[in-house]
C-alpha cells in the first residue's frame, strides 16, 4: 500500500487515490493583507504569506493528478445573521466583523476582502465552502460533498494552525476521515502555537492526525500513479 512518509509513523494512502483531497483554510485577503482582519486584530499578517509558495505547489501537483480541492473562506451574510455577538464583539478589534475597512466589509462574503489570494485562486469547478464559524463543517455542505464523493482521506493546509485548521481537523477526525496536516503549508500568527498544534496532532499515536511536509506529500502521491 502506498503511503506518505510521516509522523508519527507513515500515513497510508488510499487505494483509489481519488478519495484523498486537498483542504485549503482560509487562504483570504482578510487574513493575509493589511486593512483585514487579522491586521485589525494586531497581528503581523505577513507571516502567514510564507506559506503561499509551497501551497502553489501543493495546488499544482493535485490538479495534475485530477484529485479533489477544497477551499474555505470564514465568510458572514452581509446582514450578520449567522454571527453571533459573542464572536463580533470579543477581544475589541480596530475593526469588528461586518465593519467598513479598506478591503469593504470585513469577513462579508462576496466582499473584495474576503477573496481567497490571487496567488492561490481556485480554478472553474473547484469548490470553496463559505463558513461562518471557524470549523470547516460547522453549518456548511462540506460532509455531504465528502461523502458524495467518497472521500475518506484530507490533506489539510491553510491558516491559522491552532484556530480555523485545528479546529477542522478535529472535526474531520470525529467524523472518521484521516487527516494529514502539512506542516510547511500551514501557518499561525504566532509560531509557537504553530509548533504546539502539529505537536498535539501527532501525539498519542496520531491521537487527531498525521504531520508531514509537502515534499513528503508530493512524494508520496507521485508513488501511486508512479510519476
Amino acid at each position: 500500500m502506498a503511503a506518505i512518509s510521516a509522523q508519527p509513523f507513515d500515513y497510508p494512502l488510499p487505494a483509489t487515490l481519488s478519495q484523498a483531497a486537498l483542504v485549503i483554510i482560509d487562504m483570504q485577503r482578510d487574513f493575509l493583507e493589511p486593512g483585514g482582519f487579522g491586521d485589525a486584530l494586531g497581528n503581523d499578517v505577513g507571516l502567514l504569506r510564507a506559506i503561499v509558495p509551497t501551497l502553489q505547489q501543493l495546488l499544482a501537483a493535485f490538479r495534475s493528478l485530477e484529485l479533489p480541492i477544497f477551499q474555505t473562506t470564514e465568510s458572514h451574510r452581509s446582514d450578520l445573521a449567522d454571527c453571533p455577538p459573542s464572536k463580533r464583539l470579543r477581544g475589541n478589534p480596530a475593526l469588528k466583523i461586518g465593519d467598513p475597512g479598506p478591503m469593504g466589509r470585513i469577513l462579508i462574503e462576496g466582499e473584495p476582502g474576503n477573496a481567497i489570494i490571487p496567488e492561490l485562486a481556485p480554478l472553474p469547478g473547484e469548490t470553496v465552502i463559505t463558513k461562518p464559524g471557524k470549523g470547516a463543517f460547522y453549518n456548511t455542505n462540506l460532509e455531504f460533498l465528502l461523502k458524495t464523493h467518497d472521500i475518506t482521506h484530507l490533506i489539510i493546509t491553510g491558516v491559522t494552525t491552532e484556530v480555523c485548521v485545528q479546529t477542522t481537523m478535529r472535526e474531520a477526525n470525529d467524523r472518521g476521515y484521516e487527516c494529514l496536516l502539512v506542516e510547511d503549508a500551514t501557518e499561525s500568527y504566532f509560531p509557537e502555537f504553530k509548533q504546539a498544534t502539529l505537536e498535539m496532532v501527532r501525539a498519542q499515536g496520531g491521537i487527531v492526525g498525521w504531520t508531514a511536509t509537502a515534499e513528503q506529500v508530493m512524494a508520496g502521491l507521485k508513488q501511486v500513479k508512479g510519476a
